[in-house]
């Protein structure tokens, strides 16, 4: 496939940009139908939501709130009535208006002035949902209600809809990323063109994604949150399967292969690791759906389709482009370095190579460090809360924050999350009164009642996040219903986030132990061995607690918000952890299976542990943490984003992410590894006969595997840097490409001979206990070849 489309680049580069700019066009045309669907089966909230339902079934538009405030005097000053009435009848006057509901009228609108009565409110009920109605129209409103104010008036609003035109306008967030991955790869490649390809192949994966998504959200319930994630989650892996596959083939490249072979041999090794990586973060995703939350649906079908257009693009449309680079995918110094030379063996990193030699020292001391490090970050976990955010998270700058804070001030904590104590039969009137005499409850209005329903307003003294809310709902569920007798149930928003909370932890340990047996599952058929998988579940457990330690200390506890610029401190969300596990895991197996391929390869050739390990460290770490560095910087713009949701999990996978590639992937995993020995490897012999084969990345192969001619062989000895011969060090021949072709031990005075079977290059690689390892380019002509090798205690140069 690869080669295909190396040859008919044209026509894969016309078919991606058709696919593009038609499902855009597409999109554009049918608009947007995104529906946030907390449809909660068998909760006392949606018990309550069905019978409101019923007895007010007009009441589907969004209610928003226009809240001012007179720094002396009254609210109904005549001075002030006169600037606010005529605005307020202005924006009843809308079209996509329904109504507006003032405190200028009747007895029932004096209920919507304060005490003081220094702060008024008026309802403004618009005829769509929030995600419905016009941003223009919204706009509209809240420019007509600011011009009201005047030295000593301030006037704010709040509200779904007007919330929506409180964030930054679309792509700030994903531009930034964009940007930061751009020069993290220009760093990294120092080639424009090669930088290039990774962010091209991000922008198709993640556009085709999109405008799916938004075309399926006129078929199927799909939540506002599932396109910013799905942004986040595919420009990250959108870039970093391009880097894996783009850093292969420029080996190839300096290694003199020619392009077109090269891109064929960089797509069936790392472009199989990719389809591998993207299955994993699929079936992660997919793991939300046990969790049997609609909400979550919507979110499974935006990210899993966006990663999957990723995966696509990244093994078609980029060997495409590699075709159209040929070599100027090297940066021009590279370039005149293989015209003079031909080829240039690919060396490990000094700095990788130096580490990795350092982790198969002291593999106890840097594994406890490691651990240490997570267990302090997971700590704050203990105290993590799961709720709801609302505009009292938002940032103090914006109308809707301060809005809240007004009508907070003015009419109390709860006010901004009222219960409502829904009954269908019984003694209403005993139930008001035992509900007014319960601990915390501020005020209790009682609706007229409407096809048999009854709906009974409560409002907490205490803010809809505070703990003593949560208590308040479980008492009126569990006792002060009950003892008056009567078929009621407590729903509203706060009810709703608390329920939704509730479901989602009860809930957890079923999603964990799914995408945790089938990440096990997926690594045993892989590698082969029982001890890898179980390592990748507990370091990803171990990952995902200090992430989410993170999260807590900064939303929950504070610490760091106001730099960040994001709100108020309060619960973490309620769907964050499902879809921010989903996501880590799958991420996480991502850096796991390069990094262990790698090993798994070298293991394969020598068995020899200390080695696979170390090799496999020195020569995957540099692009593992390129790769970390570009999601990291991607997932922290999204605190650009404007959006809570997307702020927080940017943040947290950011922090995930990073604690996984720099400490997990970089120190514990391989440090375990050196501790385990070859018992990393172990598979019993009955399970691996009845597992499947599955070859994650397969060994380089050039076209001609081995050259043809005469048979021939190497030989000679090796010995220390003082001279002395090593018995029993390992010399190994492999093809150009990776494929081993002969193996033996030194005898006593060191000499070895491997056969070879024909003319040609070769690499061979000698490895001895506590000597390291070396590995050299050799050319065989029409005879043996006498080449002997020199290893210093504590050496590294491995050659890929």
């Amino acid at each position: 496939m690869a080669r295909w489309c190396y040859r008919h680049r044209l026509v894969v580069l016309l078919v991606w940009v058709g696919a593009l700019f038609g499902l855009g066009l597409s999109a554009s045309t049918a608009g947007t139908n995104y529906a946030n669907v907390f449809s909660l089966p068998d909760t006392d909230s949606k018990r309550a939501y069905d019978l409101m339902e019923k007895a007010f079934p007009n009441s589907s538009g969004d209610t928003d709130t226009v809240v001012w405030k007179v720094d002396s005097g009254s609210v109904k000053d005549p001075s002030v009535q006169t600037r606010i009435q005529p605005v307020l009848d202005k924006i009843a006057r809308m079209k996509g208006v329904g109504g507006v509901t003032g405190p200028y009228s009747g007895a029932r609108g004096a209920t919507q002035i304060s005490s003081d009565g220094t702060i008024a409110y008026a309802q403004i009920t618009f005829a769509e949902q929030a995600n419905a109605v016009p941003k223009d129209l919204v706009q509209n409103v809240v420019d007509t209600a600011q011009n009201a104010e005047r030295k000593g008036l301030k006037v704010e609003l709040g509200g779904q809809a007007v919330q929506r035109v409180e964030e930054p306008p679309g792509g700030i967030a994903e531009g930034v990323g964009i940007l930061a991955a751009a020069i993290v790869l220009f760093l990294a490649f120092g080639s424009f063109y090669a930088m290039l390809l990774p962010i091209g192949i991000a922008i198709f994966g993640v556009g085709t994604g999109l405008f799916s998504t938004q075309l399926l959200s006129h078929t199927t319930d799909i939540p506002d949150l599932a396109p910013l994630l799905a942004t986040l989650i595919g420009l990250g892996v959108g870039i970093d399967y391009a880097l894996f596959i783009v850093t292969r083939h420029r080996r190839g490249v300096q290694r003199g292969l020619d392009p077109e072979e090269s891109a064929v041999i960089a797509l069936n090794t790392s472009g199989r690791a990719v389809l591998f990586a993207g299955g994993t973060v699929c079936i992660a995703l997919a793991g939300m759906l046990v969790t049997n939350l609609r909400f979550l649906d919507g979110v499974v079908i935006g990210t899993s389709l966006t990663v999957v257009l990723s995966v696509l693009a990244a093994t078609t449309l980029l060997p495409a482009l590699l075709g159209f680079l040929g070599v100027r995918v090297l940066s021009r110094k590279q370039r005149r370095k293989l015209a003079a030379t031909g080829s240039e063996p690919e060396r490990t990193d000094n700095l990788a190579a130096r580490w990795s030699a350092a982790v198969q020292k002291r593999p106890r001391r840097i594994a406890a460090f490691a651990l240490v490090v997570m267990a302090v970050l997971a700590f704050p976990i203990l105290s993590l809360r799961l709720g709801a955010t609302d505009q009292g998270n938002d940032d103090t700058s914006t109308t809707t924050r301060q809005a809240y804070d007004l009508l907070a001030d003015g009419f109390g904590p709860g006010f901004n999350g009222p219960l409502q104590v829904v009954t269908s039969g019984g003694d209403t009137a005993t139930l008001v009164k035992n509900i007014q005499a319960t601990k915390d409850v501020a005020q209790v209005v009682a609706l007229p009642p409407a096809n048999g329903v009854t709906v009974i307003q409560v409002v907490p003294k205490t803010s809809p996040q505070s703990v003593e809310t949560d208590d308040l709902i479980d008492t009126l569920r569990d006792k002060v219903i009950p003892e008056a007798d009567v078929t009621g149930h407590v729903g509203g928003v706060t009810a709703i986030s608390k329920d939704f909370a509730t479901v989602t932890g009860d809930r957890l340990p079923l999603f964990v132990a799914t995408i945790i047996g089938l990440s096990f599952l997926l690594l045993l058929l892989a590698f082969r061995s029982l001890v890898v998988p179980l390592t990748a579940a507990l370091m990803n457990l171990i990952a995902a607690a200090a992430s989410f330690g993170v999260l807590v200390a900064i939303f929950q506890w504070g610490w760091g918000l106001d730099m960040l610029g994001l709100g108020k401190e309060g619960p973490i969300n309620a769907f964050l952890p499902v879809i921010m596990l989903s996501l880590l895991f799958g991420l996480s197996m991502d850096y796991q299976v390069f990094l262990v391929s790698r090993m798994h390869e070298e293991w394969v050739h020598t068995k020899d542990n200390a080695r696979a390990v170390r090799v496999g460290l020195a020569e995957t770490s540099r692009v593992i943490n390129s790769a970390a560095l570009i999601m990291v910087c991607v997932f922290l713009a999204f605190v650009l984003s404007g959006n809570s949701g997307a702020a927080t999990a940017g943040v947290g996978l950011a922090a995930a992410v990073a604690l996984d590639a720099f400490i997990l992937r970089t120190a514990l995993v391989p440090a375990a590894m050196h501790l385990l020995g070859k018992s990393n490897w172990w598979l019993p012999g009955w399970l691996d006969k009845a597992l499947p084969h599955l070859a994650v990345e397969p060994a380089e192969e050039p076209v001609q595997a081995a050259p043809e001619g005469p048979a021939s062989a190497v030989h000679g000895f090796v010995r220390t840097a003082e001279g002395e011969p090593l018995e029993g060090a390992s010399v190994t021949l492999l093809t150009a490409g990776g494929r081993q072709l002969d193996r033996v031990e030194t005898l006593a005075d060191g000499s070895y001979i491997v056969s070879v079977p024909g003319p040609g290059t070769y690499l061979l690689a000698t490895t001895a206990t506590s000597y390291g390892s070396i590995a050299r380019h050799v050319e065989v002509t029409d005879g043996p070849l006498i080449h002997d090798v020199e290893l210093a205690e504590g050496e590294v140069d491995a050659v890929n």
